[in-house]
């Protein structure tokens, strides 16, 4: 879930509508990230059911001994990459140096992936080559576009360390689809909050054919096994 005022789409999320959220959707334990690490360590210091991701961006100066410093706090349980919005190349050589701490730690990663040119599925497949030992979450597993979508399938197929994340992604029979090729522990429920209603995101998994201990797996299990973090 996304932390802060996002007036291009007519949203925004802060502590009090986090915890409003979770607790109307059933949500047991989320995960949020900001480009204001400062905010999300404060949420996660004061919420004990929420976990953070660390925003990096490469482009910044100092961005890994910055998040380092986060990393050190034990509820920060990987990074969020945003290369869209933050404008570089997911397998841009300025990105390895975060990619090394997250190994040295055993931390994973989230991109956000579906968009040109710089959140497109190959590219994103160029770092999981490059880093096999990294778990890589592909954020919305390639979003609104079948080519995308399809790809990212594929890549995961390819690449045993990509993960896919079902957000803001409408085709509910595409997370069938992902979990046959892919397999039952590789495809995670996430809601991508308050661009997206977290009940109809957990919708498309429920209504996707899987049968019901997979739909429990997508919604709860895998984050808890990749994250080392139980819910309820």
């Amino acid at each position: 879930m996304h932390i802060g005022d996002f007036p291009l789409f007519g949203v925004s999320l802060d502590q009090a509508g986090l915890a409003s959220t979770m607790r109307a959707s059933g949500i047991g334990k989320g995960v949020i990230f900001s480009p204001d690490n400062a905010e999300t360590l404060r949420i996660v210091d004061s919420a004990p059911d929420v976990y953070g991701m660390v925003w990096v961006n490469p482009r910044q100066p100092g961005y890994v001994e910055d998040a380092a410093r986060y990393l050190d706090h034990p509820k920060f349980l990987g990074v969020k990459l945003h290369p869209l919005m933050d404008g570089y190349l997911p397998a841009d050589p300025a990105i390895h140096p975060i990619m090394r701490l997250l190994g040295d730690r055993g931390l994973s990663v989230l991109i956000h992936s579906g968009h040109p040119i710089f959140s497109l599925p190959w590219s994103i497949e160029e770092l999981a080559v490059a880093f096999p030992e990294i778990k890589i979450i592909m954020g919305h597993m390639g979003h609104s576009n079948v080519v995308y979508i399809n790809a990212s399938i594929d890549i995961a197929l390819r690449r045993p360390n990509v993960y896919l994340e079902t957000s803001g992604m409408p085709m509910h029979t595409k997370i069938r689809e992902a979990v046959e090729r892919v397999g039952p522990d590789r495809v995670l429920y996430g809601s991508d909050a308050p661009f997206h209603h977290p009940d109809v995101e957990m919708l498309k998994v429920r209504l996707s054919g899987l049968s019901d201990d997979l739909v429990e797996r997508v919604l709860r299990t895998n984050a808890e096994q990749l994250f080392g973090v139980a819910c309820c």
